[in-house]
């Protein structure tokens, strides 16, 4: 399992997410807490949007705690809309192309889960990619895939449609020819505008996702894990929640995946 956080609201430091708290995503990458694998430390990456449409990226192999270049950049770089991920493989290499966020013109994604044997119905989970996307499946995982194929779902017109459609058809290759769990995941993606993530499981263990409003920022966090141990006002996200966030506002509604009878 892996280790996210993201960021919206009134432009901040990286930094003031990434490295600065007490249980920073830093520090979680050498202790995390609220998941099976403490240590996270299969490469990292930060997408960031400025003045621009498309995010910046910034992704690297090494663990997130030894890399001096990510704690210079997250010091001077401000932003409104960031996303950070410290990686815990669940089987493909460790490679810069297989650090997440992944980012496709202004859309940038990063996950945290598994689907189940992945690498026994790698191929088909391929062939869920539409051909004009192909061009953008850079590494070898299963969260790449899965965000190409809901670009391809719509992800531009419908978001929880697209993201709902395109975990049903990984979930019904998992159930066909892979292994239980069949889908534990946590996701966060960006058009630059709204932060979207969700929380689903096919068993009782979604990856866990909490949120918090900061008056002093003026904005709010989305991660895996608290920031701050001594924070008692992280909202946990319910299991099977899909959440928008614009501005200051909330929006959380049922992550419906309606399961197929076969897969594509």
């Amino acid at each position: 399992m892996c280790r996210w956080a993201a960021y919206l609201g009134r432009p901040i430091f990286l930094e003031d997410i990434v490295s600065r708290p007490g249980h920073s995503l830093i520090r979680q990458s050498h202790g995390a807490v609220r998941c099976q694998t403490p240590v996270n430390a299969d490469g990292f990456g930060l997408a960031w949007y400025g003045e621009r449409d498309e995010p910046g990226l910034y992704r690297d192999v090494m663990p997130a705690w030894s890399d001096p270049n990510l704690r210079s950049l997250t010091a001077t770089v401000k932003s409104h809309l960031f996303m950070a991920h410290v990686r815990a493989s669940t089987g493909t290499a460790t490679s810069r192309n297989n650090c997440h966020p992944f980012a496709v013109g202004r859309w940038s994604f990063m996950h945290n889960g598994q689907f189940g044997g992945y690498d026994t119905w790698r191929r088909a989970a391929e062939l869920l990619i539409p051909d004009a996307l192909y061009p953008h499946r850079k590494g070898a995982t299963d969260s790449e895939a899965l965000f190409l194929c809901a670009l391809g779902e719509g992800l531009e017109d419908d978001p929880r449609g697209a993201l709902a459609r395109a975990t049903a058809r990984f979930e019904a290759l998992a159930r066909q020819r892979g292994t239980a769990p069949h889908v534990r995941l946590t996701c966060a993606f960006s058009d630059g505008r709204r932060l979207y993530a969700a929380r689903y499981a096919t068993d009782d263990h979604a990856p866990t996702l909490f949120h918090r409003w900061s008056d002093s920022r003026a904005g709010r966090a989305v991660v895996s894990e608290p920031l701050e141990v001594d924070e008692a006002d992280w909202l946990e996200v319910p299991p099977g929640s899909f959440c928008v966030f614009e501005g200051d506002t909330v929006t959380i509604t049922p992550f419906v995946v309606q399961p197929l009878r076969e897969a594509a």
